[in-house]
């Protein structure tokens, strides 16, 4: 993972996050195909921005750092494959929460 995401750095407030894997059985063990498959809404910060810029062109940090683990919006951000790995680039607003021990 470390290679595949040292070729990336986000811009401003975006970050490069890992999803969780999709659930392949129910909690009964049926098989479920891709089709039925729900899109995953947790995973890890494998990279991430130095945060955006205000008006007056200060940085604003970012709450979440690389390897937090979050959960974001359903269908937020792009979903891109680099060295057959999947990836989601997203937005700092896009994050709902990150997960605690």
């Amino acid at each position: 993972m470390a290679d595949s995401t040292s070729k990336l750095k986000p811009l401003g407030d975006r970050l490069v996050v890992k999803p969780a894997s999709r659930e392949e059985t129910t909690a009964s063990g049926i098989f479920l195909p891709d089709t039925a498959k729900e899109k995953p809404q947790r995973g890890t910060i494998v990279a991430a921005g130095e945060g955006r810029r205000d008006d007056d062109g200060d940085r604003i940090p970012l709450d979440v750092k690389v390897g937090d683990e979050v959960i974001f919006a359903k269908y937020a951000g792009t979903e891109f494959k680099i060295d057959d790995e999947d990836l989601l680039i997203l937005s700092e607003k896009d994050i709902l929460a990150i997960v605690t021990a």
